[in-house]
């Protein structure tokens, strides 16, 4: 679809409060199903200034994906602010749909009648397809399945509305949710909703205004505006809706404990499609589908801030905070990007003042090498490596120990910053306080528990639920999921071994040639193939991994859902981890380590195994780094918006054709399509949907390549800000283009990728570390100027880490044999050994000790520096800024206050209807002035903590609030 450049007129959200001198405040409790149980606040939302037109949006959305440090604290400068974004919006448009609709107010908010049932008042909250020319789909089974769904769907009070079937056999059935349903569910799911307006309460004018929400409660509905048309959001009622699904059981006996749910009505093919609808198409200029495309999903605005409030309140809670965990981590990679350009410059800069690559490239004589294989292979020129060793210097010079040292306290000081502002967004969002416990039983879990009857108490929720058999389910389980990752751990290592004889035969091959061309590239196009078969190797354990993953978490016997997505995205991100690392690993800290020394080498297969290079294997692992990261982010890209478009021109395919005239031709519909037949077009978002963006190259294995492999590869950083970049704009796209809406869902964080992400950053320190002392020539070349250079150069390096071998010492049946091949009588080989003169010829000189001391200690002073400094950071950097902690404690004071001042006001009004005119006025006088000294804004904070244990202050005195607890 083209973009342009033209401003977005918004009409609808226009709507705004523009009586400042009497602010009022909305609130919400938490809900229990239990009367009269203790209510506390879970959150204030902030807003931000109301929206004229999308062509503010850049500005706005800086407001919500505030990413420094220092942006974080100076959005608490502000005190509670004014309403909510998502309250303003839902405020508008809706108004002047539900006033009858009449023509006038559908051409100002550009409404299609598409969203709504026949009567153009009732929404359409979902959506059902199943499809008459599919043969299961009409078999009596399913048939049945379908009617008894519907019926108890009618049963939970929702309605339902059935559309003619459409020429190509697709039946779509509408449901809206009447109020009596949302208020029931809303308790049951203890959902947070708005309070309704305070009114004669004088409220400071320096206050701002609040929108305080609680869990709804039917004992404590007074304190809601449930009446009101926009109360409960095109979100939470699909919410609500996806909730009854998920139940709803299909069959009127009780045979089968797996008889629920429409995800086994669509596996059996009774539906094809069940979601929610978009709220108009990408040319509705009122939709929020129109101003997000606009403004979020356009790469112009590719360096613009994201509108997180508004991602949230159209996607819900999970998907918003993975827009804001994926913006946030692109922010943080700028500095680090910079630093690892400014050592590349480096390195590039300073390429031809490198003594030992220039002895190689320029220097006078010739060294002769020993054969890179047996039998076949002779001796070669070691100015043959001139490129190996120039390309080497670039990712292995004095730079690459402080981009390291960088990097760790870096990926550091990004989780800090990353609570703190997940702090931020947490209690902004209304998701403080929220407890898994609470969190409803998955219905694939009591399924299977069905059996059981054992019960055990759920403190959290006071109810009694299904206590899993610990050695007879659990155990079992547990012993074969882990049996199952270790057997594919397994696997994936043996074809790491498979590439890494590949190397090994491809190598030897290559030599036999002779030809210093050859031998020059033999070494990079050993490489780059091995990388690419590798990579390809990846791609295809990925599709395996998967699906596996799947099946050993669901016979885990989870309970929630939470618990389900972490214990899977474990399972998931382990065998990931092993897929993409495991070759790299063995670049990096075994390769050449174990080879021997010429007459005497270690064999593997009667395969010699693999050497490094003169300059050691970084260039190498530099290789491989590029081409799986880089490869991997490109292909992921492709794949991830080809696959949807396949799907997409599927489900179109399916919608334009039409059904079969005479001659047995199908023919082709050219009529306009109704909004849930548009949608239906699009790609299904599944519940799992989001593991992949997670997972894949663009976010945490990612991130593995950006920490753990730095010290090979300072430009990883500078990739990765390239394709997240680009990488947010498109997901953005592809959510509102290519896929159906998705249904929200509430989560706390971003779950176990946070331990995930804290797990690769302690272990960066760790490889970073072994990777400069063992894999890079840095700690030789120190040793080298400290102990033998006379002016702390590298002057006669080259020679110094070359040893000496008599080829008259070469085992039979491995010296060179072609007429080719030259005759030598020394040839030389990286490694510290004593001459074949010495009378301990061939072993390890005094030199290798003292360089393998240097590199133990190298790696011990660098992990207790970087140790120390990352104690230090998070030491300084509280996971909650001192200012929002005081805050959730005032907003907690305030929702109980306000429940009292309800209790007061409703007491009153009871008074007043007994006659008792006298006690009315005290009661109502007691109730606002109780209110004004708990909203007064010279309330200090020792005054604020007594006044929190029940203490009242006098208002003589009171003083100038200060401190952190000031709002």
């Amino acid at each position: 679809m083209e973009e342009d450049d033209e401003e977005i007129s918004v009409p609808c959200i226009q709507k705004s409060r523009n009586d400042t001198s009497e602010v009022s405040l909305y609130r919400s409790i938490p809900s229990n199903l239990n009367a009269g149980s203790v209510q506390t606040l879970y959150q204030s939302v902030p807003n931000t200034s109301l929206l004229n037109n999308a062509g503010n949006m850049s500005t706005l959305d800086s407001m919500h994906s505030a990413i420094s440090l220092e942006d974080i604290q100076q959005s608490f400068n502000d005190d509670l602010s004014v309403l909510n974004n998502e309250a303003i919006i839902n405020g508008s448009c809706t108004d002047l749909r539900n006033s009858r609709r009449s023509s006038k107010s559908i051409s100002k908010c550009g409404t299609a009648f598409s969203l709504y049932f026949r009567d153009e008042i009732r929404t359409i909250d979902f959506v059902l397809v199943w499809d008459e020319y599919n043969m299961e789909a009409q078999t009596y089974r399913c048939t049945e399945h379908r009617r008894v769904f519907e019926k108890n769907l009618e049963k939970e009070s929702l309605q339902l509305e059935y559309e003619q079937a459409e020429p190509n056999g697709l039946h779509f059935i509408k449901i809206h949710a009447p109020r009596e349903v949302l208020r029931r569910y809303a308790e049951i799911l203890k959902l947070r909703l708005p309070m309704k307006e305070l009114s004669n309460m004088i409220i400071p004018e320096n206050s701002s205004n609040v929108l305080i929400k609680e869990v709804n409660s039917r004992d404590k509905e007074y304190l809601f505006n449930l009446d009101s048309p926009n109360f409960f959001t095109a979100a939470t009622r699909a919410r609500i809706i996806q909730f009854i699904l998920d139940r709803t059981r299909l069959i009127e006996t009780k045979d089968d404990d797996f008889a629920f749910g429409i995800e086994r009505l669509i596996s059996e093919k009774a539906y094809v499609a069940a979601y929610p609808l978009h709220d108009g198409d990408l040319h509705t200029p009122d939709s929020m589908r129109y101003l997000l495309y606009k403004e979020w999903a356009s790469l112009k605005k590719c360096l613009h801030y994201q509108p997180l409030d508004y991602i949230k309140e159209y996607f819900g809670v999970k998907i918003g905070l993975y827009f804001a965990w994926l913006g946030f981590y692109t922010h943080m990679l700028i500095p680090a990007s910079i630093v690892g350009l400014l050592c590349f410059i480096y390195s590039c800069a300073t390429l031809y003042s490198n003594e030992p690559s220039e002895d190689i490239c320029n220097g006078n004589g010739t060294i002769e090498m020993c054969p890179l294989c047996d039998h076949i292979c002779g001796y070669w020129d070691l100015k043959e490596t001139c490129l190996h060793a120039r390309i080497t210097y670039l990712f292995d010079n004095p730079s690459t120990v402080f981009f390291s040292i960088f990097m760790s306290l870096w990926a550091t000081l990004f989780l800090e910053l990353w609570k703190r502002y997940s702090a931020e967004i947490t209690h902004k969002w209304d998701l403080t306080g929220l407890d898994a416990q609470e969190e409803h039983p998955r219905p694939q879990y009591l399924a299977r528990l069905a059996h059981i009857k054992k019960k055990s108490l759920n403190i959290i929720t006071n109810t009694e639920e299904p206590k899993v058999p610990f050695w007879k389910m659990r155990v079992p389980a547990t012993i074969l999921s882990f049996s199952v990752v270790l057997l594919l751990i397994a696997i994936a290592m043996a074809a790491v071994l498979a590439v890494v004889l590949y190397r090994m035969s491809v190598l030897t091959a290559l030599s036999v040639y002779g030809h210093p061309m050859v031998t020059s590239y033999a070494i990079l196009f050993t490489t780059a193939t091995a990388a690419s078969i590798n990579l390809c190797c990846i791609i295809v354990f990925n599709w395996v991994y998967v699906w596996l993953a799947e099946y050993l978490t669901e016979i885990e016997l989870l309970r929630t859902q939470t618990e389900f997505d972490d214990s899977l995205t474990l399972k998931i991100y382990l065998l990931e981890f092993v897929n993409y690392y495991a070759s790299i690993f063995y670049i990096a800290f075994f390769k050449g380590k174990f080879v021997g020394y010429p007459g005497n080498y270690n064999r593997f297969f009667q395969y010699r195994q693999e050497e490094c290079g003169p300059g050691g294997c970084l260039m190498e692992l530099c290789i491989q780094l590029s081409i799986i990261m880089v490869g991997k982010q490109t292909m992921n890209t492709i794949l991830e918006m080809l696959f949807p478009l396949f799907y997409k021109w599927l489900n179109t395919l399916k919608v334009h054709v039409g059904m079969k005239t005479e001659d047995g031709h199908k023919k082709v519909t050219t009529r306009k399509y109704l909004q849930w037949i548009k949608d239906y077009k699009l790609v299904e978002w599944g519940p799992r949907s989001l593991f992949p963006e997670y997972l894949e190259m663009g976010s945490v294995l990612q991130y593995g390549f950006v920490t753990i492999f730095v010290a090979a590869f300072p430009l990883a950083p500078f990739f990765a800000l390239l394709n997240n970049i680009f990488e947010m704009r498109l997901d953005a796209k592809k959510l509102l283009v290519m896929y159906r809406r998705p249904v929200g869902q509430r989560v706390i964080d971003i779950g176990i990728w946070y331990r995930i992400l804290d797990s690769i950053s302690k272990l960066s320190v760790i490889t970073n570390a072994f990777i400069i002392a063992f894999t890079s020539n840095f700690i030789p070349r120190l040793v080298y100027r400290i102990t033998v250079s006379d002016n702390y150069s590298l002057e006669g390096f080259l020679d110094h880490s070359l040893s000496k071998f008599n080829t008259s010492d070469l085992q039979n049946g491995t010296k060179p044999f072609l007429p080719t091949h030259k005759q030598v009588e020394i040839c030389r080989y990286p490694d510290y050994r004593e001459s074949p003169d010495s009378q301990n010829k061939y072993q390890y000189t005094i030199m290798f000790w003292h360089v393998l001391a240097a590199r133990l200690a190298f790696i011990v002073v660098f992990e207790n520096i970087v140790a120390l400094v990352m104690i230090l950071v998070r030491w300084c950097i509280p996971d909650m800024h001192p200012k929002l902690r005081d805050k959730i404690r005032r907003e907690a004071y305030i929702t109980n206050e306000i429940i009292i001042q309800q209790e007061a006001l409703r007491a009153s009004e009871r008074s007043a209807d007994d006659g008792d005119t006298n006690q009315h006025i005290i009661i109502l006088n007691e109730s606002t002035n109780r209110w004004n000294r708990v909203m007064r804004s010279s309330l200090s904070n020792s005054e604020f903590d007594l006044e929190i244990h029940g203490s009242p202050v006098s208002p003589a005195n009171t003083h100038s609030r200060v401190g952190p607890a000031a709002l």
